[in-house]
């Protein structure tokens, strides 16, 4: 059976092993409904198992990024409604957390409620100037359900999360880079060309040495430190084994670029 065309999401092989995944509710500011949600989960799914690829880029299309779930759909849905869908998005976040290469977040415009959690479910990220982020979700009644408690201490500290989340407030693209939420903020315009470069460094290198590195510092993190160096051992003794470590130490000496071939 063909591969259906998603309705909520472009998807594209935009440079040798670099996909992107560009939430496309430009109308809605690519608010978060049950339909993307389905669509993401199939969508990080399928990138998880391509051998071929090395880095995801993850944008919105239009002015905005993702200003979180779709309230209009969610207005008068019954508790099991509200639970049915959650649990959709629950699975589309763990299988975002389980692509096994990079995932790089190009947000411009609005990162708010979901948006932010998927922002902050990426390795890193970068921001427009204009960009604006938040969890507002205890001014609704709720709280972040897709991680973004967790993963936002992680990424900015204790101290800094329960005040961002306690007040809901929105914060800028150059705050979100002193906090350490995004690692660069570039001019809107210029923003996709900068990820790109980035995804791009990325799929030159050594796939499985990539490969290996996400999973190592992830993996680590919830290990103390003599199990995590341990962990950071076994892949270091697989990977000096392997032909692309051949082939990355002659290329040096040839003084030419190496060609990885993920083996």
């Amino acid at each position: 059976m063909p591969e259906l065309t998603p309705e909520t999401l472009l998807i594209e092989d935009a440079a040798p092993g670099v996909a992107v995944v560009t939430l496309n509710r430009p109308d809605a500011a690519n608010a978060l409904n049950t339909k993307m949600g389905e669509e993401l989960l199939h969508a990080w799914s399928r990138l998880a198992v391509r051998e071929d690829l090395r880095c995801v880029v993850l944008a919105g299309q239009g002015r905005h990024f993702c200003a979180g779930a779709d309230l209009k759909e969610r207005n008068g849905m019954t508790d099991h409604e509200w639970s049915a869908q959650h649990e959709v998005f629950e699975a589309m976040i763990r299988a975002q957390l389980a692509v096994p290469v990079p995932v790089i977040a190009a947000v411009n415009g609005a990162a708010v409620g979901g948006g932010c959690e998927m922002t902050l479910a990426c390795d890193f990220a970068y921001a427009g100037e204009g960009a604006r982020f938040g969890l507002p979700e205890v001014g609704l009644g709720i709280m972040p359900g897709l991680g973004g408690t967790q993963l936002l201490r992680r990424a900015v500290g204790e101290r800094r999360a329960i005040e961002l989340l306690t007040t809901g407030r929105l914060f800028t693209a150059a705050e979100a880079l002193e906090f350490g939420l995004v690692s660069g903020v570039a001019a809107p315009d210029a923003l996709m060309s900068t990820v790109m470069a980035v995804a791009q460094t990325i799929a030159a290198k050594a796939p499985l040495s990539v490969r290996a590195l996400k999973s190592v510092v992830r993996d680590g993190a919830a290990l103390d430190l003599p199990e995590a160096m341990n962990l950071e051992l076994t892949h270091y003794n697989r990977l000096f084994r392997t032909e692309d470590r051949r082939e990355g130490v002659a290329s040096f000496n040839d003084k030419r670029t190496p060609d990885f071939k993920g083996r």
